[in-house]
């Protein structure tokens, strides 16, 4: 009979979610100037984490995804081969049909299957945390040196290592750090992690700010509140009056860019009355996408289809491009081949069976994850993982009326995914955990959620069923001439 052979104790104790933490950490990585916004090195080390997770599954024998996990995760497939077949040549289908599974499909099922506990979430959170704090320390110098991006004519946009391309890059990664570290903070563990955590999230909301991104600005401010809402309406109530504070410190008392800040800000309410260039060019985007959508109901004009398609739907208002400048790079005219609304894209390109598809597994994880945290929340260890994967959840999905997939970042989203697929479909108050009483923190079990960690060999469970009978056989013999003895 073949057996596994037993790992030394400092193999067991390795987590396997260190390859998507080196997934993340790859993007502190400055990008090349004038790059295109293709794969980078986290795109292909998240190809190695898929591979590696296939490997591991051979050879523990494990147990792949439940059928629950599967129908959520691979219902987007369905949706995405028709787009790709109505692609408008091969070469862009397959492009597109990769890049959705990769972000869609096979790194959060990868994510889902390495993540054992609630630890390996914690682990993946802090790594979004410090992955923010440097791509923020990074934007703050460039407001402050005057080094970053062009903003109405002044290289002072934080953009981080992502350059002017990318200026989206630096704001979601500064996001999910801060919706992360929010979420540590209102969870249950130990003062001196909370602490941390709340000087962290603080900490990033001022390079957030000094992005200038409206959409990373209304999708942090909704999911901070939905946070605190969740965690209890007292604590809501002191953590806000905690951040109004900070703002006001920060914006009125030492003007970290008050006058460009009260200006942004005051753009979100007139983008109906004075838009700008950019709010008029999204909305003329908005209006080609549904445009689209309505020559093609069903399957959208295909997979990469909305550059081709858009001027043909697109009114004289749109522009010829968006101007970028600063950061590293020289002047350049990024033409607009996305809607800049993923909802939108998915519309136009895979039509209602594919948005039907990608929308009602997100809406399925936010169900599944929202009723994970009411258990814990009711009792158990747990609250801190069930705010922080409830939290980028949600943050993705608001960022997604502002924002689509591309660039260096995109992987993130991948991630982000998968960590929420782990509590949604498994974490959410099934790992058990136990109280150490030696610290006051929660640790988490040992037991596999997942099911048997080892699925039997060929002819194993025939050969135990014989013996166990055998056994039993001699037993009851034992026991008849015991019987017999004493009569």
């Amino acid at each position: 009979m073949t057996h596994v052979l037993p790992l030394p104790g400092a193999a067991r104790s390795v987590s396997p979610v260190l390859p998507v933490v080196a997934v993340i950490a790859l993007l502190a990585l400055p990008v090349s100037p004038g790059g295109e916004g293709g794969a980078g090195p986290a795109d292909a080390v998240s190809a190695l984490v898929v591979l590696f997770c296939l490997v591991r599954l051979v050879r523990r024998r494990r147990r792949p995804l439940s059928r629950t996990a599967a129908v959520v995760l691979g219902l987007p497939v369905a949706g995405l081969a028709l787009a790709a077949a109505g692609a408008s040549s091969p070469g862009a289908g397959l492009t597109g049909l990769g890049r959705y599974l990769q972000v869609f499909v096979l790194v959060p099922a990868a994510v889902l299957l390495l993540v054992r506990d609630r630890r390996d979430l914690r682990v993946l959170a802090w790594a979004f945390v410090a992955l923010a704090g440097w791509q923020g320390a990074v934007g703050v110098h460039q407001f402050v040196t005057g080094t970053g991006a062009s903003y109405q004519g002044e290289m002072i946009r934080a953009v981080g290592t992502f350059g002017p391309q990318d200026v989206m890059g630096m704001a979601t990664v500064v996001s999910f750090g801060l919706v992360c570290a929010v979420g540590l903070a209102l969870g249950r563990a130990c003062v001196r992690q909370r602490t941390v955590a709340a000087l962290a999230a603080l900490a990033l909301c001022v390079p957030l700010a000094l992005s200038f991104s409206r959409g990373a600005w209304i999708a942090t401010a909704v999911t901070c509140s939905v946070q605190l809402v969740l965690a209890g309406p007292v604590r809501a109530l002191k953590v806000g009056a905690v951040g109004v504070a900070a703002g006001v410190v920060l914006v009125g008392g030492f003007g970290v860019g008050s006058a460009m800040l009260q200006e942004r800000v005051g753009s979100i309410t007139r983008v109906t009355d004075a838009p700008d260039q950019s709010v008029t060019d999204r909305y003329t985007m908005w209006a080609a996408a549904v445009g689209m959508w309505r020559e093609h109901p069903l399957t959208g004009v295909g997979l990469k289809g909305f550059p081709e398609h858009r001027d043909a739907h697109a009114s004289l208002a749109l522009s010829s491009g968006s101007d970028t400048d600063g950061a590293g790079s020289g002047f350049v005219r990024q033409p607009l081949l996305s809607p800049h609304n993923m909802y939108l894209l998915i519309l136009s390109e895979q039509g209602l069976i594919g948005l039907l598809a990608l929308a009602g597994g997100w809406s399925a994880l936010l169900v599944l994850a929202l009723r994970g945290l009411l258990r814990v929340r009711r009792a158990g260890p747990g609250l801190d993982c069930a705010l922080t994967a409830c939290g980028l959840l949600v943050w993705q999905l608001v960022d997604f009326m502002y924002a689509d997939i591309g660039g260096p970042s995109t992987v993130l989203t991948a991630v982000v995914l998968g960590l929420v697929a782990w509590w949604a479909l498994t974490g959410g108050g099934t790992a058990a955990e136990t109280r150490d009483p030696r610290t006051g923190g929660t640790t988490a079990g040992t037991q596999d959620p997942r099911g048997p960690a080892r699925v039997p060999l060929v002819g194993e469970g025939l050969t135990r069923g014989l013996v166990r009978r055998v056994g039993e056989g001699a037993a009851g013999a034992r026991g008849a001439g015991a019987g017999e003895g004493g009569a």
